[in-house]
């Protein structure tokens, strides 16, 4: 039973690295690969304001081979943020794309939607990908 509930653990750790509730309790340090606690601590730092070193985070945790989509979508949503947020709007689109290219139904929460910066870029990429053919 031990046994059972220490899979379960880690199981819900894994699927779960970048949920903010799992990040707020300090769960995701426990997370048994390297990419989700990068990308967990990338998202951290990019909460933080540490773009530099949240980018370089997250681009290692999308190098190391995330396992759940959900994670590489939310990985290419924080670097389209930075991109966007520095004025790098190809990079931004590039992310973005990439992060509508795993999870077409993505969508951003009305606070991100509406941040000046990328939600008017996010909103036409999305526009633009759902009206192509195929």
């Amino acid at each position: 039973m031990k046994l059972m509930s220490a899979l379960l653990c880690v199981a819900l750790l894994m699927s779960a690295c970048s949920a903010p509730i799992v990040r707020d309790a300090g769960l995701d340090k426990f997370a048994p690969r390297r990419a989700e606690q990068d990308l967990s601590s990338g998202i951290r730092a990019y909460e933080n304001g540490d773009y530099r070193n949240s980018a370089r985070l997250l681009q290692n945790a999308l190098s190391e081979d995330l396992l759940l989509t959900s994670d590489k979508v939310q990985a290419h949503k924080y670097l389209a943020f930075i991109h966007c947020a520095e004025a790098r709007e190809k990079s931004c689109r590039d992310d973005f794309r990439r992060a509508l290219a795993l999870d077409p139904t993505l969508e951003l929460t009305p606070a991100e939607s509406g941040h000046p910066a990328w939600g008017p870029v996010f909103r036409s990429l999305k526009q633009s990908m759902t009206k192509r053919p195929g």
